[in-house]
């Protein structure tokens, strides 16, 4: 045997006897609604443990995830891919990512270790399961994904690049709006135990990337015990809670990218100030899948010291800057999170701002409450509008650091007890005594107000008192806000309507301006708003809607769960929605008419019903008692295998808008338990 054939021998036996020692050192134990809940000796073993579970639960996901993440998604679906990768590769997602986890301190390096070590070990442990792509993992994917999942398909959204001018656009570039989520929390003075209470509530897609996955870590090491949701090839759960403390994020619109106008003398050299600088400029090559084999398709970057080129507008070029994109530091944040025990020890967990946007509203068992407009704000010269490109060339639009923490919105323990937030304005959270706008600069906060905030804090401010079944049910509330706003004013306007229409128009003066599946006024409230447009008087987008309802259905008169239905589809063999397949009716409505229970369904070209894409997924209410109380729902199940018992097993509780158990002491899940076993050995 040659030298080489021997190194790479002992490596591998090296690596086997690892993740032997790993899953020797890790159990698994399944509730009845097959939710994993990883008990390790060490935190690597726990995360080699969440990795393996989650590989069972949905490699496919996982797998799809991280050949986007590191910019290979068309070395398997071919020109589709393309401008994927090449957006990817332009931010060099995966070198910063290689280079974030070697510099990483070595308890982080151990923790991805495990996870890749996880994922390995099920490939391995899995002969009949068959990688598209990625035979193996590398512990610099989660990194990947991260910058994946929040610059490239966030961050990148919001700095104002339009459709038609974006250079390195991916096919689903659409004027994506992020779908929203829904938090709260209440003090001691409203909850009738004394404990404090949270609302995690966060609004998702149901497929995709950016769906999630419930899980719950346990490590004897450092006693580490976390429970909640997370991505598929994210290594943990990052927003949950664990004994004492727990948070719920929605997403913010906290400034974090800029475009700056570059003016080029040359290909390489731009102004700046009195002078010129010289661009970086990079051929990579992307490998591309064809019906010939793989075609090699290099491509050329430049990059500023803003960014790279990634637009041209009126001629000139656009560098795209966005926060903290090297330097990292994600998970390192959420892992100092998920182990705090307090609201003060999570506000030092965070104190880096690395975790770079999000409203984070957080309670702990001691009644402390805190919210934080959470970001990596960049310190800009006011007198400037940032809501567009810069110059470039003026030395004046350069960054000037990041606001620190404390310099950021933010409330604790408010006097009125509560606080809600529903990717709303941090200058509502609740009736008085919110932070002062005039006291942050303009280009902090963006956001104004909706039906979901209106809702919110009609609930929490009119209970005076919330016992644990008030809160329990507040979480799916259904009352639909809109309809308070602006159905008089529909009616009114809609006053000599024809006889066809009259009846309508009486059912929904009617309405007791709830969703429900029964309704037939929710239905033709939600069609009536989706047929208005600016240039529409009322009377006619009612006239519309109708029509609408009887070209389809042969009637206006559609319960709402007739239209309104929840079905999942196989992602992994590109299933498309169907109404010949079974589906669920679904109470709840989307964001727009502002009910808590958020539901959004879409039209699908050749089928009379919507079919749910994204709302409330991982939805649960917990109390912070001498010991945590919770409850929780998942949109679906724990599995993305159809033929598995918890592929659709939540979805009836969740269509109806009610939660199951969940339990998070190793006593409730040994008392609620499907099976236990070591990864390897079932």
């Amino acid at each position: 045997m040659s030298s080489l054939l021997i190194i790479i021998s002992s490596l591998c036996i090296t690596q086997l006897a690892a993740q032997d020692n790993l899953a020797s050192r890790v159990t698994i134990y399944r509730d009845t609604y097959g939710i994993p809940h990883v008990f390790g000796e060490t935190d690597a073993a726990t995360m080699f443990g969440f990795a393996y579970a989650q590989a069972e639960d949905n490699f496919w996901r996982i797998e799809e995830n991280f050949i986007r993440a590191i910019g290979r998604r068309a070395e398997v679906y071919g020109e589709r891919g393309v401008l994927n990768d090449k957006r990817n590769r332009a931010l060099e997602i995966p070198r910063l990512a290689r280079e974030e986890y070697a510099r990483m301190p070595a308890k982080m390096r151990a923790l991805l270790d495990g996870f890749a070590r996880g994922l390995n070990a099920y490939l391995a442990d899995h002969p009949d399961v068959r990688p598209r792509l990625l035979t193996r993992f590398e512990p610099w994917y989660p990194p990947a994904f991260i910058r994946f999942n929040y610059y490239q398909n966030g961050f990148i959204y919001g700095a104002g690049l339009r459709q038609a001018e974006f250079e390195m656009a991916a096919e689903d570039f659409a004027g994506r709006e992020d779908l929203g989520s829904n938090g709260w929390v209440i003090g001691p003075s409203k909850s009738a135990t004394g404990n404090a209470m949270l609302f995690i509530n966060p609004h998702l897609p149901f497929f995709g990337t950016g769906q999630v996955y419930e899980g719950h870590v346990n490590s004897k090491e450092s006693g580490w015990n976390f429970t909640g949701y997370t991505r598929f090839g994210f290594p943990f759960p990052y927003v949950g809670h664990n004994e004492s403390l727990g948070w719920v994020s929605t997403d913010n619109a906290a400034d974090q990218a800029d475009l700056f106008t570059e003016v080029f003398v040359d290909s390489v050299r731009y102004r700046y100030g009195n002078g010129y600088r010289r661009a970086v400029v990079w051929t990579d090559t992307i490998l591309v899948k064809t019906d010939n084999g793989v075609e090699r398709r290099p491509f050329t970057v430049r990059k500023t010291h803003h960014g790279p080129i990634f637009a041209t507008r009126d001629g000139k070029p656009l560098a795209l800057r966005m926060a903290k994109l090297e330097s990292g530091g994600w998970l390192e944040e959420w892992y100092n999170m998920t182990r705090a025990r307090s609201v003060t020890e999570l506000k030092r967990a965070m104190q880096p701002l690395n975790m770079l946007f999000g409203n984070v509203m957080a309670a702990d068992a001691g009644g402390n409450t805190w919210y934080l407009y959470n970001g990596a704000v960049p310190i800009r010269d006011p007198q400037f509008d940032w809501s567009g490109p810069v110059d470039g060339s003026d030395p004046r639009t350069e960054w000037k650091g990041f606001h620190r923490i404390d310099e950021l919105p933010q409330m604790l323990n408010p006097a009125t007890g509560w606080m809600q937030n529903c990717n709303t304005t941090p200058f509502l959270l609740t009736s008085s005594g919110n932070p002062d706008s005039a006291t942050f600069p303009r280009y902090m906060v963006t956001e104004g107000d909706n039906f979901r905030g209106v809702t919110s804090r009609r609930i929490l401010a009119a209970t005076p008192m919330f016992s644990w079944d008030d809160w329990v049910r507040a979480g799916f509330d259904t009352h639909v806000a809109a309809a308070d706003s602006l159905l008089p004013r529909m009616l009114s306007n809609a006053v000599g309507a024809g006889d066809s229409a009259r009846a309508a128009l009486e059912m929904l003066g009617r309405w007791d301006r709830r969703s429900d599946t029964a309704s037939i006024a929710m239905t033709l409230f939600d069609r009536w708003q989706q047929a208005q447009r600016p240039e529409l008087p009322d009377r006619a987008a009612f006239d519309s809607a109708l029509a609408g309802l009887v070209r389809d259905w042969g009637t206006w008169r559609v319960p709402w769960g007739e239209i309104n239905r929840l079905q999942r589809i196989d992602e992994s063999i590109d299933q498309q929605f169907s109404d010949e397949r079974p589906s669920l009716p679904v109470v709840g409505a989307g964001g727009w008419n502002g009910t808590v229970f958020t539901y959004y369904a879409q039209p699908v070209r050749g089928q009379k019903r919507r079919y749910g894409v994204a709302g409330g997924t991982y939805v649960s209410v917990v109390e912070f008692g001498p010991t945590v109380r919770r409850l929780a729902v998942h949109t679906m199940g724990a599995s993305g295998d159809p033929k598995s018992p918890h592929y659709f097993d939540q979805a009836p509780l969740y269509a109806r808008g009610q939660f199951r158990p969940a339990w998070f002491t190793l006593e409730e899940i040994k008392a609620n338990l499907e099976r236990e076993y070591r990864p390897g050995h079932r």
